[in-house]
């Protein structure tokens, strides 16, 4: 027996070591008192069309990064402005294929032993299933899509938001300014992509419209254009730029857009013609406004308000998890207005438009007023405004 204890003792290490290269990353731990090597989580994230500075959808994944770097002494490789310590590894990659190599990207990260991956983008869809099953030590994180069939057990978590509800807030607002703007005055939309998830913001939107605006109760009203039939709309800046001309030409007094990076587009049309832009995700009035080109952030003055999909806080939620050693669990999450999960800037609004808005924002969160998400519901919600 005394001569088999160093052969276990070997095999134990080994076992360890092991592990360890598997997943995260490993340091020595500062207290000798604990021994061993500490564990370094590691988290990964593809984008897809478009990049991190897309000062939309993107843009707020990568805050939530950040926040988590800051707040846990973690870094973002390849970021030299985003490093706080080692106690949290993040790597980011970008698609340099117009999202073509999606499933490409995501065995990478997991390949490199990360513990937990989040993939922005509903077309990631099908990527993270077949991956997932390659490497079920990894946690998956899908933003804006789903996965059929999962649950608490599973190792992809499905990450949803209620951006009808945060649209209905600012199409409210775009409601009071087209009332402002004359009789026959309409308000524009411009989508990125013709889907379901797109469609939900235009429904929200032309509720809120037609509740403080009883003149763009007509569909007539409320125009709206997508960008593209396939995801190059999220980052067409040209095309958006054109359709905007059209809708501002149709006599649209503000245009709310939800087209990524192609929304840039959008706020130049509207500079060029003298109108105005509702962003959307990120607070773009601010993210342009910071730019270090004069050009972008003259783009800035265009923004009246934007609808806020709080893409950081679900990433910064996921992530605190896997770093306090709470098994993320698979399955569902949506983040609705309740949950701080959307929402609209405040900020250089009027103070009656202020009220108005947060009368609204309380009627949603209380279940007094439920905002549709389809072109059905749409429909009923208006049919009782009459």
């Amino acid at each position: 027996m005394k001569h088999s204890c160093p052969l276990l003792v070997m095999m134990a290490c080994a076992i360890v070591l092991s592990l360890a290269s598997c997943k995260g990353r490993t340091a020595e731990a500062s207290d000798s008192s604990a021994g061993g090597a500490l564990w370094i989580p590691s988290i990964g994230l593809v984008f897809d069309i478009g990049t991190r500075s897309d000062a939309s959808f993107n843009n707020s994944a990568y805050e939530g990064l950040v926040m988590l770097a800051r707040d846990l002494g973690g870094h973002i490789r390849d970021d030299p402005d985003v490093d706080f310590g080692q106690r949290l590894d993040i790597r980011v990659l970008e698609s340099k294929h117009a999202g073509a190599d999606r499933e490409q990207l995501l065995r990478s990260l997991a390949e490199d032993g990360c513990d937990l991956v989040f993939a922005v983008g509903f077309l990631f869809a099908d990527s993270i299933s077949s991956v997932s099953r390659d490497y079920p030590d990894t946690h998956f994180a899908l933003i804006d899509g789903t996965v059929p069939d999962l649950n608490a057990r599973s190792s992809i978590t499905c990450v949803g938001f209620a951006e009808h509800e945060g649209s209905f807030l600012v199409g409210a607002y775009a409601g009071l300014i087209a009332s402002s703007a004359g009789p026959d005055a309409r308000i524009g939309f411009i989508g990125g992509m013709d889907t379901p998830l797109i469609r939900r913001f235009l429904s929200g939107y032309s509720a809120g419209a037609a509740l403080t605006n009883p003149s763009l109760r007509s569909s007539s009203r409320i125009v709206s254009a997508f960008v593209a039939r396939d995801a190059s709309g999220f980052d067409d800046v040209k095309r958006a730029g054109e359709l905007a001309s059209v809708l501002f030409q149709a006599k649209s007094a503000v245009i709310y857009h939800a087209s990524g990076a192609s929304g840039r587009g959008v706020m130049e049309a509207a500079a060029r013609l003298g109108r105005k832009v509702i962003g959307v995700d990120s607070d773009q009035a601010a993210v342009f406004a910071a730019s270090g080109d004069q050009a972008t952030a003259l783009l800035s003055k265009v923004i009246v308000t934007s609808m806020l999909k709080r893409v950081d806080r679900a990433v910064y939620s996921i992530g605190q998890e896997l770093v306090s050693g709470i098994p993320v669990a698979g399955g569902y999450r949506t983040f609705g207005l309740a949950e701080g999960g959307v929402g609209y800037v405040a900020e250089g609004l009027p103070p009656d438009a202020v009220t108005v808005l947060s009368d609204l924002a309380r009627k949603v969160t209380s279940g007094e007023i439920a905002v549709p998400a389809d072109d059905q519901a749409l429909a009923e919600f208006i049919s009782t405004l009459r």
